[in-house]
Order: structure tokens, then C-alpha cells, then sequence
């Protein structure tokens, strides 16, 4: 009677302890388990590499005349970020993001026209910037996630015959930008952010002032491709 006593008082107590167990893994789950849902403010900085800049002019004396610059923007910026993410019940993360950037992202070259090598420009992409939205898996504290939206920006453009100046010119741009990247919570509140982002700017038109009234028409497309490392504040 006695064993039989114990017996219950230990299965009794056993219970209760793998219980109280269970509640403990279960607490621990739950405070561990990072949330990506907030508001955000960041800082990163990037390079530009692989661009493609084409610039064309066609003077309207035929096709040997055409002025024709193929050149390969390269560069370090900087870049600001805010953006807000929401997480839903299932891990799937869903987010709106801007940026700006800035730098020193250029190319120089001659004109690819055959028969007047003479002639070279500068194209320099001042700023940049964009509107994304970005979607996302939550693995606790790390995050992989695509993103996508609309890019926009500005250029500045240089020619030079032999050397000296010739005519300048500049112009908005706007197109679209795609790319994916990956962030880690090192803290609740500290997240950094690797990303990788190509971008396609639509053809703009811009007029290149040769001085004295002369003007000239050209056309600009724009493809970049980048990589860039951040880190942001989570409220």
C-alpha cells in the first residue's frame, strides 16, 4: 500500500514537472523569436559596377556622321533608407522601402564614330533613388527577402574636342529597379543588410550646349548594376 502510495506521488510529481517544463520551452520560444513588423531608418553604402551608359547624336548628314558614347559608370556612394516592414502570422514579411543615394559614380570615353575620334565625354550619375516595395521569409532573426519598384535620378554630361571643352548638358531620369538581399537582427533594434540591386533608367532626351546658341540633341540610356552593405535602427 505504502509503494503504491509513492508510486502515485511520483508519477504525480513527474507530471508536473515535465509540465512546468514544457511551459519554460514554450516561454523561451516565444521571447526568442524575433518580429520584423516596424519602422525603420538606416544608412548604407555601396559600388556601382558593370554599368552601361549610351549616349547617341545624330547631326542629320547621314550615319557616319553619328556621335556615338559607349561608356562604363563605376563608383562608390552612399545612401540613406526608411521603410516599414509588417509580419505576418506565417513568417512572410511584407514591406515599403525609399532610398537615396549619392557618390562618385562616373565614366569617360571616346566616341565610338569612326571617322572622328577626337571627340570624348564624362557622364557623371549624381544621385539616385528609389520606391520599392520588398517580401520577405522571417527565420527569426535573419531575413532574405526580394525587392522591386521604381527608380529615379540625375546625370550630368561633358564632351571635349581634343582635350578642351565643348558642350555639357544634363538630365532626369526615371525607369525601374530590381533586386534581393539578406538582413540579420544583431539586436531587437539593430539590423544590418547585405543587398545586391540592377537598375534600367527609361531613354531620356537632353540637349547638349555647345555654346554661342549651338545646341545639340542627344539621347541617354542607363543601366546600372550594385552592391551595397547597411545598417538601420528598428523603433
Amino acid at each position: 500500500m505504502k509503494v503504491l502510495v509513492l508510486a502515485t506521488i511520483l508519477a504525480i510529481g513527474s507530471a508536473g514537472l515535465a509540465a512546468a517544463a514544457d511551459a519554460v520551452v514554450d516561454e523561451v520560444v516565444v521571447d526568442s523569436a524575433y518580429n520584423w513588423s516596424g519602422v525603420y531608418v538606416g544608412g548604407q553604402i555601396g559600388y556601382v559596377f558593370d554599368g552601361n551608359v549610351d549616349h547617341d547624336y545624330q547631326t542629320g548628314t547621314g550615319t557616319d556622321a553619328d556621335f556615338n558614347y559607349r561608356l562604363s559608370p563605376d563608383g562608390v556612394f552612399g545612401a540613406l533608407y526608411l521603410g516599414y516592414n509588417y509580419q505576418f502570422g506565417n513568417g512572410v514579411v511584407l514591406g515599403a522601402e525609399g532610398d537615396v543615394a549619392w557618390g562618385d559614380v562616373e565614366a569617360s570615353g571616346e566616341t565610338v564614330t569612326a571617322n572622328d575620334p577626337s571627340y570624348d565625354s564624362t557622364t557623371e550619375i549624381d544621385w539616385t533613388g528609389s520606391a520599392r516595395v520588398r517580401l520577405g521569409y522571417a527565420m527569426d532573426r535573419f531575413l532574405p527577402y526580394a525587392t522591386g519598384g521604381v527608380a529615379f535620378g540625375h546625370f550630368d554630361f561633358e564632351e571635349r574636342e581634343d582635350g578642351d571643352f565643348y558642350g555639357e548638358g544634363s538630365g532626369d531620369l526615371v525607369g525601374w529597379t530590381l533586386g534581393a538581399g539578406a538582413e540579420y537582427a544583431i539586436t531587437d533594434n539593430w539590423i544590418l543588410r547585405g543587398e545586391y540591386r540592377y537598375t534600367e533608367f527609361d531613354e531620356e532626351e537632353f540637349v547638349s550646349d555647345t555654346g554661342g546658341g549651338s545646341e545639340e540633341d542627344f539621347t541617354a540610356r542607363i543601366r546600372t548594376h550594385d552592391v551595397r552593405i547597411g545598417a538601420a535602427y528598428k523603433f
